[in-house]
């Protein structure tokens, strides 16, 4: 199985470098389909060889020298919490390249957007993949520049300028993480992931666990994002192809948050339990404003982007997460990670969606999407206007659908903190995170009043609207399917996050 997940990184990074060979766009588009397409059935290969019985153990192991005078490792392998995000890693990036294929963003042409992709997707899989803290940095700034190229010059709108802030903010969190890193490194005398974790903060004293602590939790909320350090991702998403857009809400979004449980919370434990207070208010905040964003977006009126009210949304889901892990406790932290799963197929769903709207109509304004009655998809286009409407209910958490646990569980880890913790700071971040989901159900409610209802006999902005395409169905039913499938059997990701978590909190 190591040689598994070995050939799963090294798969596209062989096509990225394909791509500078002299061959035709059309062709380049289907041979990026081939090796992503290679890349998730490697992905499913080792989620099926992963041995289930031991989802706390690192699997798929291998560990050989790279630079010994650091003692810097080349150490990578899988457990219960990175075997999820590798498949939905694997899965998001070949439906974004079988969705370009017949949809391909207008930009410099098929070649490059496709080695781009191919880059992005080794870095997105290396991160949850490498275990070692030097690695795990270098994997993370691999996937900057092709998202920055993606959104500078296959985006619309103010495309460069936004691009021009996701590579600042995420660039100043990365040094600002490093220098945590180092800090561990040189203190402890190895990067290794494993060994750290295991000592869970011995041999680092508490001043040191409270710098690090503090560099590593800033570096990483930056890319979570968390409020308030969460302002280039509403301009990004909004200029960004749907490929991008969906890749960066469905996996960007999910390494900030990766990094907080694989590496803060067992790496400096005390560190982390001094800071758990305030990114639980951080977060209980990031959830109210996030929601009530995109209340103001909805409204008649206020021209409110679709691709940037799904944006706001993003930092209201993704406080959930950061309260899940602010608990400190088993059970918030499966909430935590379930969350992330669970908002990497629903987002990704919906910038699918709200992207062929996009391209339908000419804009994502809702106003003009809306017009006087409604743009009334379900009349219009009801194969379309019905997986935005799942893909919303979903997203507000209605049970029966992957939103609703994670966001339950993380609820619940805050109102039984871990020991050492404010109970009733924790309980005044769940309450305000169950306000979070009230008003998330009104603007989502809202969107699909205004989008999916109204008289389909009123005059429509544009004169054709063709319903779901072939290739459109074949990029969006697999996230639809398994948004159900989750939240209909949680265990299939609980039973693996659950030991893994004990483990790293050192309570089994």
């Amino acid at each position: 199985m190591n040689a598994v997940l070995i050939a799963l990184l090294v798969l596209p990074l062989l096509g990225a470098a394909l791509m500078l060979a002299p061959i035709g766009d059309q062709r380049a588009l289907r041979l990026g389909t081939t090796f992503t397409g290679a890349t998730l059935l490697l992905a499913i290969a080792l989620a099926a060889g992963f041995d289930h019985g031991a989802p706390s153990r690192m699997q798929a192991v291998t560990d050989v020298a790279w630079i010994p005078a650091l003692d810097v490792r080349l150490h990578l392998g899988v457990d219960g919490i990175s075997l999820p995000l590798l498949v939905l890693t694997a899965l998001l990036t070949f439906l974004c390249a079988v969705y370009s294929v017949k949809k391909l963003p207008a930009g410099p042409g098929g070649r490059a957007f496709t080695g781009l992709l191919l880059l992005l997707e080794t870095g997105m899989l290396a991160t949850f993949a490498v275990l070692d803290l030097v690695l795990f940095f270098l994997a993370f700034e691999i996937v900057l520049i092709p998202m920055y190229f993606l959104i500078s010059r296959w985006g619309s709108g103010q495309k460069v300028a936004a691009a021009n802030r996701f590579i600042l903010y995420t660039l100043l969190g990365s040094a600002v993480m490093l220098l945590g890193f180092l800090l561990i490194g040189v203190k402890a005398g190895t990067f290794d992931m494993v060994k750290l974790a295991d000592a869970h903060g011995a041999g680092l004293s508490h001043t040191t666990q409270l710098i690090a602590a503090l560099a590593i939790l800033v570096g990483l909320a930056v890319k979570a994002p968390a409020w308030p350090l969460h302002s280039w991702l509403p301009d990004a998403h909004t200029a960004a192809p749907t490929a991008g857009s969906v890749l960066l809400a469905g996996v960007l979004l999910k390494m900030g948050t990766y990094g907080l449980v694989r590496v803060l919370l067992p790496i400096v434990p005390d560190g982390t339990a001094t800071y758990a207070p305030y990114l639980g208010a951080f977060a209980a905040v990031g959830i109210v404003y996030g929601s009530l964003a995109c209340l103001a977006l909805a409204r008649t009126g206020a021209k409110g982007d679709l691709k940037r009210l799904i944006a706001y949304s993003s930092v209201g889901h993704m406080g959930f997460v950061l309260l899940g892990i602010a608990s400190l406790t088993p059970t918030g932290l499966n909430g935590a990670l379930f969350a992330n799963i669970a908002h990497g197929l629903i987002t990704g769903l919906l910038f699918f969606v709200v992207g062929a709207v996009k391209d339908r109509y000419g804009t994502a304004d809702l106003d003009t999407l809306a017009g006087a009655t409604g743009a009334a998809l379900y009349g219009r286009a009801p194969r379309i206007g019905a997986l935005l409407a799942f893909a919303a209910v979903a997203s507000l958490g209605l049970p029966g659908l992957a939103g609703f646990w994670g966001e339950l569980l993380a609820m619940y880890g805050a109102f039984d903190p871990a020991a050492g913790l404010s109970r009733p700071a924790f309980v005044t971040y769940m309450v305000l995170a169950g306000l979070g989901t009230l008003l998330t159900a009104a603007y989502l409610l809202v969107v699909v009043r205004r989008v999916c209802m109204g008289d389909p006999k009123q005059p429509a902005p544009v004169a054709d609207l063709p319903d779901l395409q072939g290739y459109e169905a074949a990029s969006w039913t697999p996230l639809a399917a398994l948004t159900l499938v989750a939240g209909l059997w949680p265990a299939l990701l609980l039973g693996l996050s659950d030991p893994a978590v004990k483990h790293l909190l050192g309570s089994g």
